[in-house]
């Protein structure tokens, strides 16, 4: 059964089912026997961790890197020398100690718009493989606690201990990672709904600054998620560890795995690509509407000027002639108001020309 399949089925009921108990264990018997157990403690099971042919271990905590995971881990087996190390750096996705083998991988959620990166441990030893993953994380365990049984009775019971350990494994990888691909689809509609703001042009560009802002922060935060995720698959298939399989086949899965990884990051980058291109496009049309706006203020101060000089000369001569000195009378009227006349025509027509021929009117506004 495909993880598709897994989501398609239980779809309906995951949305009002609740988190299981914080441990959960799958073992598959030597004999055959099937165990699957959801506790608050791991004392039901522990006892059956040697004799197990395969086992799976889910452990739910608050924080991954609290002390409560690290305790939970040692109750089952692992080391505090192995684990203060390997937990204590957030950064480090690959430890291996031989017989204990640790692994962090992201798990990318998308909430009221922000992508986060919770962190999924893997630690395993000889015949089992416990997963640490916080209870904030979203119900991608309890889809896949539930066909666990499934998982492991498709194991053949004829593979050897780390043949069967490294096909469990990439199971929950690859399952992990198709649920991080959903997301892509996630912020694809938000970018989406950006590029439909973005053609709008009645929407403020303070209001699609920030929302550009976090789309990119967005496409940054899922990249550097898939890039720890690549980084990790790839150091599990060239690290030669003790417990994974030496098997051709089985190792082409990881390389499977990093391939769709590798068209998930392409897929990235060619949707902040488009953003990019977009945001190009806009800023190239905020351009042209600021020049067009220069324009028309440049041919508004033009016109100003050109009626301010039809004011100004008359204005002029009219204070200057109407000076006691000159004694007009109502004889000189017929020649004072030819020289206004004239005088503004003449000071209007040239002041055109000359704005004209600098090239300050154009000869057509945007």
């Amino acid at each position: 059964m495909t993880e598709n399949e897994i989501t398609a089925k239980s779809e309906k009921s995951v949305t009002t089912e609740s988190h299981g108990k914080r441990w959960f264990c799958v073992s598959f018997s030597t004999d055959g026997k099937m165990l699957t157990l959801e506790a608050d403690s791991p004392t039901g099971f522990i006892d059956n961790l040697n004799s197990a042919s395969i086992t799976w271990l889910d452990y739910a905590t608050q924080e991954v890197f609290e002390p409560e995971a690290i305790e939970a881990a040692k109750q089952v087996g692992f080391t505090e020398a192995f684990l203060t190390p390997f937990m204590a750096q957030k950064r480090l996705g690959y430890q291996d100690w031989d017989t204990e083998l640790g692994l962090k991988f992201p798990s990318i959620q998308v909430k009221l718009g922000e992508v986060e990166s919770y962190p999924l441990v893997f630690l395993v030893k000889k015949n089992y493989i416990l997963t640490l993953h916080p209870r904030s994380l979203d119900r991608r365990f309890t889809l896949l606690r539930r066909y666990a049984e499934t998982i492991l009775k498709k194991i053949p019971p004829a593979m050897i201990t780390e043949d069967k350990i490294t096909t469990l494994l990439v199971r929950i990888i690859e399952y992990n990672n198709e649920r991080n691909f959903d997301h892509l689809r996630r912020i694809d509609e938000r970018g989406d709904q950006l590029n439909q703001n973005m053609s709008d042009p009645k929407i403020p560009r303070e209001k699609l600054g920030p929302q550009i802002y976090q789309m990119k922060h967005s496409l940054i935060s899922y990249l550097n998620a898939l890039w720890d995720t690549l980084s990790v698959i790839h150091t599990l298939q060239n690290g030669d560890a003790e417990l994974i399989t030496n098997d051709e086949i089985l190792l082409k899965k990881l390389s499977l795995a990093a391939d769709n990884v590798t068209r998930q990051i392409d897929l990235a980058e060619h949707m902040s690509d488009v953003l990019a291109s977009g945001l190009e496009v806009m800023q190239t049309i905020y351009n042209n509407q600021l020049q067009s706006l220069n324009n028309r203020l440049a041919l508004l101060m033009t016109y100003l000027t050109i009626i301010g000089t039809a004011v100004l000369v008359p204005n002029t001569l009219a204070t200057i002639l109407g000076n006691s000195g000159f004694n007009m009378t109502s004889d000189d009227l017929w020649w004072y108001l030819t020289i206004i006349v004239g005088s503004t025509v003449v000071a209007t027509a040239l002041v055109y020309y000359w704005v004209k021929k600098l090239g300050w009117i154009p000869n057509k506004i945007d």
